[in-house]
């Protein structure tokens, strides 16, 4: 079998082998070949290794011998004429106005020619162009247009990955990319997000298409039916890189489960043999589920067994546990209400007791029919022969009235109470002020002057409605001292009758209030005539 050596070269799209002619030619090593254009060198990227003679299409052109140094410093200046023409050659077609878009330019290793480089949409007519090269840069000048993968590998750059670009990086003959690629990986058919910096589909989706496709044709289809313990599971989504499946049960939880440990009913095998294709699983077994690391999945299980009858307990280890050697603050506060409780019963049985057993404290009588019962009572037999009474639940308006009726028998027992209070301090603080302050006897007491309520009600003293204008309110009572005789002889003033507070209305108006205003009290004098 023959042997070959592949070399990779700047403006060329893939590696092409060359025969090494038992030269001592290793990986990176830089080589002179001959091709069809001429001498030019290039980057060995390959150890020599044997091929079948069928998958050669052509015969191998040799390799002349490995880069010197001086083959590599005449190879940089090459690159720097290279640079310098690229400014004339945009300079020359922008003079031409074509419809072009300068790339790059070659200087061949052995001095051929030179090579352009240029994009365009459609077929540009560069006779013209060709002269002013040939004629300033003084070389045969070798036109090629290129499309735009193959200029943005020329240009290089980074992708929205945030990496090198595929077509720069790796190389090789480009392959077809089609939407249907992106497709099967479930990608949005977004022409921004699945295009790359040439404004074509990216590369890089052929590279897990296969992947995509294989996982797809092995795994159950999407919004299919799962059988598990818990009941049935949809698939809810893929995840193709870790070849796993999202399932979501009927309940709401959601959970991954790996395609490997899914597993084939007897009904889907046997449809599998009627339609002579391969089985694709449907079934969750319980030791998957137990596997999965979800709190929502082992309560679920925890939940079925108990359902089946299977003591499982609480689901705590005894690590988890809490033990409590005295009574909780829950309990403790439930039996301090209930202790509460019963001393309130027990205080208002004994206030009962001592108003039926008459200790002396005036308390008012309750209004008959004033208030409705708060609860109707119906007697109901026991079995230890004592009547039970049923209770009646009470409408809105009767439970606002029993509630309004407690409150004031409440407060009239309080009133009451400190009525009671009030008369025994009063009785004690007046037995100890007599027994203290008693008078000897044939002393002068103080008289008894009546009061003013009984002096009303006698008629010794008359109370009138106060009159603006009266001097101080009710007349005073006749036990008063009389006024001095000099007082008595002046006549009294004549009380001035208050202005009226009422706003004018017009000329007669205005002059009747005038007049009715003056202290005279003349009848107003009419209006004069013309």
């Amino acid at each position: 079998m023959p042997v070959v050596v592949p070399v990779k070269f700047a403006f060329a799209s893939r590696d092409l082998w060359f025969d090494p002619q038992d030269l001592d030619i290793l990986e990176a090593d830089h080589a002179i070949c001959s091709t069809e254009r001429g001498t030019e060198i290039g980057l060995v990227t390959a150890d020599p290794f044997e091929v079948p003679e069928e998958e050669l299409r052509s015969p191998l052109k040799p390799v002349l011998r490995v880069a010197t140094e001086e083959d590599l410093d005449r190879a940089d200046e090459l690159a720097r004429r290279g640079e310098s023409a690229m400014v004339e050659f945009r300079a020359l077609v922008k003079s031409n106005e074509l419809d072009m878009k300068p790339v790059g330019v070659e200087y061949l290793f052995g001095g051929e020619k030179a090579v352009f480089y240029f994009a365009a949409e459609e077929r540009v007519d560069f006779r013209q162009l060709v002269k002013d090269l040939s004629s300033t840069l003084h070389t045969r000048v070798d036109m090629r247009q290129i499309g735009v993968r193959d200029e943005t590998r020329l240009v290089g750059g980074y992708a929205h990955c945030g990496q090198e670009l595929c077509c720069t990086r790796f190389g090789g003959q480009f392959e077809p990319v089609s939407i249907r690629m992106a497709k099967e990986q479930d990608l949005p058919l977004n022409s921004a997000k699945i295009s790359g910096v040439c404004g074509r589909l990216m590369c890089c989706l052929r590279y897990e298409f296969e992947a995509y496709k294989d996982f797809k044709s092995r795994a159950p289809k999407k919004k299919a039916l799962i059988d598990t313990p818990l009941g049935k599971a949809k698939i809810q989504e893929y995840d193709t890189p870790r070849e796993q499946l999202v399932l979501r049960l009927e309940s709401g939880k959601v959970f991954r489960v790996n395609l490997s440990d899914m597993t084939c009913s007897d009904a889907c095998k046997k449809k599998a043999e009627e339609q002579k294709c391969a089985c694709r699983p449907d079934c969750v077994t319980r030791d998957v589920l137990e596997k999965i690391e979800s709190p929502d999945i082992a309560l679920a299980l925890m939940e079925l067994d108990r359902g089946n009858g299977i003591d499982v307990g609480d689901g705590l280890s005894n690590d988890d546990r809490l033990v409590v050697s005295g009574p909780t603050p829950r309990s403790r506060k439930r039996q301090g209400a209930a202790d509460k409780a019963s001393r309130s019963q027990r205080s208002q049985k004994s206030e009962a007791e001592g108003s039926q057993a008459g200790t002396g404290r005036r308390r008012r009588k309750r209004a008959s029919g004033s208030a409705a019962p708060a609860q109707e009572e119906t007697p109901q037999a026991t079995p230890q022969g004592k009547s039970r009474r049923r209770r009646r639940h009470l409408s809105g308006e009767e439970r606002e009235e029993a509630f309004r009726n407690a409150a004031l028998r409440e407060e009239a027992r309080e009133k009451a109470a400190r009525n009671d209070d009030a008369a025994e301090g009063t009785e004690g603080r007046s037995r100890r002020r007599r027994r203290h302050v008693q008078a000897p006897q044939g002393a002068s007491q103080k008289p008894e002057v009546p009061s003013v309520a009984s002096q009303v009600a006698e008629g010794d003293v008359k109370v009138s409605r106060r009159r603006p204008g009266d001097g101080g309110g009710a007349k005073r009572s006749q036990q008063a001292a009389p006024r001095d005789e000099a007082s008595a002889d002046q006549p009294q003033k004549k009380r001035r009758r208050r202005r009226s507070r009422k706003p004018k209305q017009g000329g007669e108006g205005g002059q009747s209030a005038q007049g009715q205003s003056s202290g005279s009290g003349s009848a107003p004098q009419p209006p004069a005539q013309a």
